[in-house]
């Protein structure tokens, strides 16, 4: 495996697991039961933000997985 294209997928899987645990809320078992209702409310300003940029880093997750599995040798 190219080291760039490891430490690359690497600093995208950090920053992937960083900006889901920023958006936890409504977490234990009182948000499973109806203690928070933000089932139906929209994401605004920063929290909007923070979930595109979660979705750019999915992406880039995937394309580096995907990248590091078709560059990677063969069986010799």
């Amino acid at each position: 495996m190219d080291p760039l294209l490891a430490i690359g997928q690497i600093l995208v899987s950090v920053a992937l697991i960083v900006s889901i645990l920023m958006q936890a809320r409504g977490v234990g078992l009182s948000g499973t039961f109806g203690g928070d209702s933000s089932v139906y409310r929209s994401r605004r300003g920063v929290e909007r933000r923070l979930w595109q940029f979660t979705i750019v880093l999915l992406v880039l997750f995937v394309t580096f997985s995907l990248a590091a599995f078709i560059l990677a040798p063969g069986p010799s």
